[in-house]
């Protein structure tokens, strides 16, 4: 594959990416996940119908397999 041209704009954001990717690496997490193509659909025609993120879905599964499995268990770092 051949390389687009460096332009002053490029040159910028490589220098950013280079200064901030170990930062951006410990703050978020990505998970590479892959779901069948029409229940993703799906799932992206109920995000778009009631203007929710992906990150919304997330945070209430998560909260909903909190609510059903019982209270978190407590880790000692002691």
């Amino acid at each position: 594959m051949k390389r687009k041209e460096d332009t002053p704009v490029r040159i910028i954001r490589r220098r950013y990416e280079e200064r901030h990717r170990e930062e951006r690496v410990q703050k978020y997490k990505v998970w590479g996940t892959s779901i069948e193509r029409e229940f993703s659909d799906e799932i992206d025609a109920f995000l778009k119908e009631h203007d929710l993120k992906k990150v919304d879905l997330i945070y209430a599964g998560f909260q909903a397999l909190q609510n059903q499995y019982g209270p978190q268990k407590q880790l000692n770092n002691e």
